[in-house]
């Protein structure tokens, strides 16, 4: 299975010259650290910032340039900084091609929780209600189970709502799906070492396999 670079890595792969991208905060901001160097894109942070850069060396870091999830990051030449009303109006507007988002549960019909537990204290829902209210692809990055084992892939979510119906696409450490309009989780790829048995027994949601399931190839 694989680790949380081999996600990023994966997803790495889905990105298309010339899209603009919103890196949610966990998995998904490793995602700037693979992107192909022949790809020219442009990674946008809705605190204000426009064409993230990789992660710094130690020598590198800035404190005062960080991403929405407060890590410290690099800028790219012809890149800007303006306020956060200007980047969620860029949000609101349709202006990013994709968005990828870490998730602690994902529903079969495309529903995601991402911003709370219950009972756990949290600093606030950040962008990602916006994020997944204007954005037409998601990816969501995650680990397929919890801590104890169970499936985070889901018929319904448990846990309170950040948008319904908005995802399109999931890497986890199992596995690569789709989510289909009807409902369900269509198996694309495993991961390096994982059976189909093992991302049947992990997903509690709708799994639909047709055909052979080709192993991931990451570089």
């Amino acid at each position: 299975m694989l680790d949380k670079i081999g996600i990023a890595k994966r997803i790495a792969q889905e990105i298309e010259d010339g899209m603009y991208i919103n890196l949610g905060i966990g998995i998904p901001t490793l995602v700037a650290n693979y992107i192909p160097a022949h790809l020219n894109i442009v990674l946008q942070s809705e605190n204000g910032l426009l064409g993230i850069g990789p992660f710094p060396t130690e020598q590198e870091v800035d404190a005062d340039l960080i991403n929405a999830g407060k890590q410290t990051v690099s800028m790219l030449p012809g890149s800007s900084l303006f306020s956060s009303a200007e980047s969620f109006a860029m949000i609101r507007g349709g202006h990013v091609d994709l968005t990828i988002l870490g998730a602690m549960e994902v529903s079969e019909n495309g529903d995601i929780a991402n911003w709370k537990i219950p009972g756990k204290m949290v600093k606030g829902m950040g962008g990602a209600m916006d994020l997944v209210a204007s954005a037409e692809n998601i990816i969501v990055a995650m680990q397929h189970t919890s801590r104890s084992g169970d499936s985070k892939l889901l018929e319904k979510c448990t846990l309170p709502i950040t948008g319904l119906r908005c995802v399109k696409k999931i890497v986890t450490n199992l596995a690569v799906l789709d989510v289909v309009p009807t409902g369900g989780f269509k198996l694309l790829e495993r991961a390096p070492g994982v059976s189909v048995d093992q991302i049947k027994q992990a997903t509690a949601g709708k799994l639909l396999i047709e055909g052979d399931i080709p192993e991931m190839k990451i570089a």
